[in-house]
């Protein structure tokens, strides 16, 4: 139902797409003779030949497949501005890799100068006439009312209500509700009247949200609108015992519905990934270096073990060892959470070593997460793994946080660290789980950084 575009309205923004990817062609053509005369561009030679025929067929076709690949034109994901624009940005990037790979198997000759001023125009076009769009329908241009009926005031009901009025940009319209028990303004009728209201009111989708005890009637209700020209779609009362949200999947052919379907999806998970492991990589050669001075720096103070190894809650509820440097003096956070119970991090704590009042301040101590990074047991980017006895208090809403793989570091994080108890502020984490993308991950690990440097909430 929530769809921002109709399958017309995609086609037509593959064609777009590629015209301006040969649009910015020809202007990284016309323009390249004119930045000649920068020294950092090269000469063009007398007669040169450009932009060979060949790349305006194939280029459209390169930016056009990679942009499929991160559904920019699934009318059914990109909802928020920022997803779409992380999309289309990671899209562009990747599709001008893949274009810089095919110059470099078969035609070296053109100019790299053009190339770079080809994916600036194609990447600024490609960006402008979402904008534009995403702006006209703020102001009420080209937007579709479309209708909407839902059986049920109760509390699923009140709840898609909510949705609907905060997607009003897409042309999501509320007629009303049918129900037997509750009466006001928007209730149209008893649940009996469904037929004759559909009839009368013609919305575009009937939205049945009746709790499980209604069982019989949900079949009924569905039997009756069965021939007339409107999409019926049912909630069922099961998505209140959700992790996060629920899908309906299949298997052996029977459909079964999913309470703990991940909040990412396949290809954000893919992604994620892939970026987590390069990441990694990549800092070996400057971290084990730091890693090494600090174990070293660990010895030298007090003798006792570097690594602290501690049983931690992960993903979807799965337990795995998580490793940190030893900050503390050797078993002191053990004897004191045995005589006083749950002690957390506090100013001036004296379990802490000398060299761990260094670790924490710059959160040097964290970096053998790496280790659980690179094992796919925990992401750069995530809620903070808890420790399993605090899990155990959580209440059913905080275990949302687990429908994405934990973080080294997080929303929670660069909002305030050590100085907010992560177990009294899950809201945070359950942001970062309800608005989770590409974007927001890069946002964090730049917003660390700087959280890490000026030592805001570190002790």
């Amino acid at each position: 139902m929530l769809r921002r575009f109709s399958i017309n309205f995609a086609l037509f923004s593959i064609v777009l797409d590629g015209f301006l990817v040969v649009i910015s062609l020809l202007l990284a053509d016309f323009l390249r003779p004119a930045l000649s005369r920068f020294s950092f561009a090269q000469p063009l030679a007398a007669g040169e030949v450009i932009v060979p025929p060949a790349l305006y067929m194939s280029f459209p076709l390169i930016w056009i497949a990679v942009l499929l690949l991160f559904n920019v034109y699934d009318g059914r994901r990109n909802l928020r501005l920022v997803d779409e624009m992380s999309a289309v940005t990671l899209g562009s990037g990747l599709a001008a890799i893949a274009s810089a790979g095919l110059l470099f198997l078969s035609f070296r000759d053109v100019s790299r100068m053009l190339f770079a001023s080809f994916v600036f125009i194609a990447f600024a076009l490609l960006v402008a006439w979402r904008l534009l769009l995403r702006s006209l329908q703020l102001r009420g241009f080209q937007k579709t009312e479309h209708r909407v009926l839902v059986i049920g005031a109760g509390e699923i009901g009140q709840q898609l209500r909510a949705q609907i009025e905060n997607h009003a940009s897409l042309g999501l319209s509320l007629i009303g509700f049918l129900d037997d028990e509750k009466r006001g303004k928007q209730i149209l009728g008893y649940l009996r009247d469904a037929r004759k209201v559909v009839q009368r009111k013609k919305p575009d989708d009937v939205v049945i949200a009746l709790p499980g005890s209604a069982h019989q009637r949900v079949n009924l209700l569905t039997a009756e609108l069965h021939d007339l020209p409107v999409r019926t779609w049912v909630i069922p009362d099961y998505f209140s015992m959700a992790l996060h949200r629920a899908q309906v999947d299949e298997f052996a052919g029977l459909p079964m519905l999913d309470l703990r379907a991940p909040a990412l999806t396949d290809s954000q998970r893919l992604f994620k990934r892939a970026f987590d492991v390069l990441v990694v990589l990549t800092a070996l050669p400057i971290i084990l270096p730091v890693m090494s001075l600090c174990a070293l720096a660990i010895l030298l103070d007090d003798g006792g073990p570097a690594l602290l190894a501690q049983k931690r809650v992960g993903e979807n509820g799965r337990m795995f060892t998580m490793y940190k440097f030893r900050t503390m003096k050797p078993n002191a956070s053990r004897r004191k959470m045995e005589r006083d119970g749950f002690l957390h991090k506090r100013v001036n704590d004296p379990r802490v070593t000398r060299v761990g009042h260094f670790l924490r301040r710059t959160s040097l101590d964290e970096l053998p997460q790496l280790w659980n990074v690179f094992k796919g047991e925990m992401s750069l980017v995530g809620p903070r793994p808890e420790l399993p006895e605090l899990v155990e208090q959580y209440k059913p809403w905080q275990r949302t946080r687990f429908a994405v793989p934990q973080g080294l570091t997080g929303w929670w994080q660069i909002n305030g660290r050590s100085d907010r108890p992560m177990h009294l502020h899950t809201e945070d984490d359950l942001y970062y789980v309800q608005h989770y993308s590409i974007g927001l991950d890069l946002f964090i690990l730049l917003k660390t950084f700087w959280t890490v440097v000026s030592g805001r909430g570190a002790f």
